[in-house]
């Protein structure tokens, strides 16, 4: 296979419209596939929103953002960057997830992450809903040994506590989870973005409690995306991080295709730039989360989307 393999064919060569659709037309590399032990970062589908808590729909995130990403072109407008010439990547597929049986379903997860990390690939996540994210942190942790950094880009925590007394975990669980597991090196957490109503102030208590660094919208707001965004980075330091960003970050007028949205946040431009400011950092994994295209039949928050992730690629370019 040569070097231009990897990168996704032109428009030029093959209408966007035709063809089977991948992540950003990438190649296809499922397990098995021999081609496997040369990818670098690997775009890995979780259609699964069995956690969601209210509305559901973000099962179809990854099929919509896979035909809404055959419109991003190889290079980076604003900083030049081709993140296909400098990495092999690649749609890795969709994890198997069960729709009835949650346990069943993150264990699958995990597993394709484990065998992603065991294989040398970064994982690129595309939701489903947020408690995907869990099963990342946990392959990692495994991995490595040792807890990391967190950079959240979300209108929500999702420090809350399992809801209705019990044990089972929803998409307002994920990093609580992941910090009481020891994923998550909390002092090295920075999250970014939160807003709206609420049952109670329990899960920016816990975090604050647990040393995460927490921005609510009304401080990004007054001292500005640049500067929000180098805290960020400060927090994270040299070490490694991981990457999660919630389409519900970006206020709804730009991304209403998502299951819990809460208006008064960042525009689409402000957000890409937020992404942006991460290039440098040691990021380890990312994902996009909570694209519902049901809620959106205009197919916009799927392209907003799908750009983000291509944002999120290039932060992880070298």
């Amino acid at each position: 296979m040569s070097e231009t393999d990897w990168e996704p064919v032109s428009g030029a060569v093959l209408p966007r419209y035709a063809g089977v659709p991948t992540f950003m037309r990438l190649p296809y590399v499922p397990e098995g596939d021999p081609r496997r032990s040369e990818v670098e970062i690997g775009i890995l589908g979780m259609p699964w929103d069995g956690a969601t808590s209210n509305r559901p729909g973000a099962r179809h995130g990854p099929r919509g953002l896979r035909d809404a990403s055959t419109m991003i072109r190889a290079m980076h407008g604003a900083t030049r960057a081709t993140p296909f010439k400098a990495m092999k990547c690649a749609d890795m597929g969709d994890v198997a997830m069960s729709p009835v049986d949650q346990d069943e379903a993150l264990a699958a997860a995990e597993a394709a992450i484990a065998g992603m990390l065991k294989d040398g690939i970064r994982p690129v996540m595309v939701g489903g809903d947020h408690l995907c994210t869990l099963t990342v942190l946990r392959a990692l942790r495994k991995q490595r040994g040792k807890p990391f950094g967190l950079i959240l880009l979300d209108s929500h925590t999702d420090l809350y506590p399992p809801y209705f007394g019990g044990k089972t975990l929803t998409h307002g669980n994920p990093f609580r989870q992941a910090i009481e597991e020891g994923c998550l090196d909390p002092h090295r957490c920075f999250m970014a973005g939160m807003r709206g109503t609420s049952y109670n102030k329990e899960d920016i208590d816990y975090g604050r409690a647990k040393g995460v660094h927490i921005a609510e919208i009304e401080e990004c707001m007054a001292r500005g995306w640049t500067s929000v965004m180098e805290e960020a980075r400060a927090v994270a330091g040299e070490g490694p991080v991981y990457v999660s960003f919630d389409i519900d970050f970006i206020d709804p007028a730009f991304a209403p295709g998502t299951g819990t949205p809460e208006v008064g946040g960042p525009t689409s431009f402000e957000a890409l730039q937020c992404v942006r400011a991460l290039r440098g950092l040691d990021i380890i994994g990312s994902d996009l989360v909570e694209v519902s295209p049901p809620f959106d039949p205009s197919g916009n928050t799927a392209w907003l989307g799908a750009s983000v992730l291509f944002e999120l690629i290039c932060a992880m370019q070298p």
